[in-house]
């Protein structure tokens, strides 16, 4: 049996190697977050394009059906770091609120994208703009609705992150909740103003505004035109 003296170099080095593991960690998850967003608008225009360009719906549907995969991914490898041991911090709630803003604004980004594609590369109709006065407001007190979805289920899989960790610092963890709080009542203060302020429309918009041509709700149209 040999034996080994440790000294303060030999000590500085575990911790070193340690934070090192942390950081790699760190930089997993953060990673994983830009390739979702990224993969998120690859798949998107790969879809539509499929779709519109190329004349394959079915292709274009199969694959904006894998973007809920994205976030699927993302979840199982903010677990798995959670269960391996990892300190719970900031990186783990940027993912949950990532998930949460995806969960809240995901179908209707694709929707809103598929109406411009429609109208830009298929002759589609010209997607309805947000619209003015009464329709504004209520288009943005539907988008905050949205917000509030997405603060929602951050804020749930933060408590369950919260309940998993246990007795462990969730400091930051309970930060980030606030922090989806603190969004949602930005957003709602945002709202307000439409509603207080009603957005009017420019001079040269108004005659097609009392055509009935731009006075619309913001809604895309559900049924498009068909390659």
């Amino acid at each position: 049996m040999q034996w080994r003296i440790v000294t303060g170099d030999d000590e500085k080095g575990v911790r070193g190697a340690e934070a090192g593991g942390e950081g790699e960690e760190r930089t997993v998850i953060v990673t994983l977050v830009v390739l979702c967003e990224v993969g998120f608008w690859v798949l998107l225009v790969a879809g539509l394009a499929l779709r519109y360009l190329a004349r394959l719906p079915r292709a274009g549907a199969t694959v904006l059906l894998l973007e809920p995969l994205l976030e699927l991914v993302l979840l199982v490898v903010t677990v798995i770091d959670l269960r391996n041991g990892a300190q719970a911090d900031w990186k783990h709630g940027l993912a949950a609120v990532y998930i949460g803003f995806t969960v809240a604004y995901g179908h209707y980004t694709i929707r809103w994208a598929d109406g411009q594609f429609a109208y830009r590369f298929a002759g589609g109709p010209k997607p309805p703009g947000a619209g003015y006065g009464r329709a504004r407001a209520v288009h943005e007190w539907k988008l905050w609705l949205r917000t509030v979805v997405m603060g929602l289920v951050a804020a749930g899989l933060l408590q369950a992150a919260v309940w998993y960790v246990g007795d462990g610092d969730t400091a930051s963890l309970r930060s980030w909740q606030l922090t989806a709080a603190r969004i949602v009542g930005i957003h709602g203060l945002i709202a307000l103003t439409y509603t207080i302020w009603p957005k009017q429309p420019k001079r040269g918009e108004r005659a097609q505004e009392a055509d009935g041509s731009g006075g619309a709700t913001g809604e895309r149209p559900r049924t498009l035109t068909k390659p």
